[in-house]
């Protein structure tokens, strides 16, 4: 509200580095309960959700008019129906996928885009040029309606740390870290921009194989999916 939206995207990114650990500190202290996990997806809707519509708001879409609002509040909604979904079809969804764009992913992509435009010198001014709120309402109402798609994005949840790790992997991850720092606005816009294309792109090519699409049909093979699929 006071125009820092550097200070806020930042903000968003520690979120969610704080939602990737809540349930994992809740199980190392054993320590889940319901009351966890409802506070954590009011959590989730005011920073993934609330948040980033009222920062993208405040950046460009509040000189957009009635649009504007619209595109926002398409946003904030979408991912209140997000959150509810999840909620509901935790355990009927194949693990390894998110049925939609997952509502941090979503919201990365929205303020990274602010982030990345702050940092190349678009600071003020923002509703005199047309071009960049376009572009702005574009990608917010791109991320909200991912979000509530049936499109599935890949969610990394078969990936254990308890395994043995190949070294080809701990090299990427270094890599990964460092290319993150030569640019930290850039990069963080480019990997949440591949990530928020790769469920559609998956989606062609399931298609195009004559595979399965659903999240809850993409997978037979799992002992707590017994009798789910059909």
């Amino acid at each position: 509200m006071n125009q820092r939206f550097e200070n806020a995207a930042i903000g968003i990114f520690c979120a969610m580095v704080l939602d990737s650990l809540d349930g994992r500190v809740a199980r190392m202290t054993n320590t889940q309960s319901a009351f966890g996990e409802q506070m954590d997806s009011l959590s989730d809707m005011v920073s993934f959700g609330a948040a980033p519509a009222l920062i993208v708001y405040e950046w460009a879409l509040k000189g957009m008019g009635k649009l504007g609002w619209i595109a926002a509040f398409v946003y904030c909604a979408s991912a209140a129906l997000r959150l509810a979904r999840f909620n509901t079809n935790i355990g009927v969804v194949d693990k390894r996928y998110f049925q939609g764009l997952p509502s941090p992913a979503a919201a990365a992509l929205v303020v990274g885009f602010i982030y990345v435009m702050d940092d190349m010198g678009f600071r003020e001014g923002i509703r005199e040029i047309p071009w960049l709120m376009w572009s702005t309402c574009a990608i917010t109402l791109y991320a909200g309606l991912t979000m509530v798609t049936n499109v599935p994005f890949y969610s990394f949840k078969d990936l254990s740390l308890k395994r043995t790790v190949p070294f080809v992997v701990i090299v990427a991850i270094a890599l990964g870290i460092a290319l993150i720092n030569l640019h930290v606005p850039g990069m963080l816009f480019a990997l949440f921009l591949g990530y928020g294309l790769s469920g559609y792109a998956m989606y062609v090519y399931r298609r195009m194989k004559g595979r399965p699409v659903s999240v809850i049909s993409t997978s037979t093979d799992e002992p707590d999916e017994a009798g789910l699929h059909r």
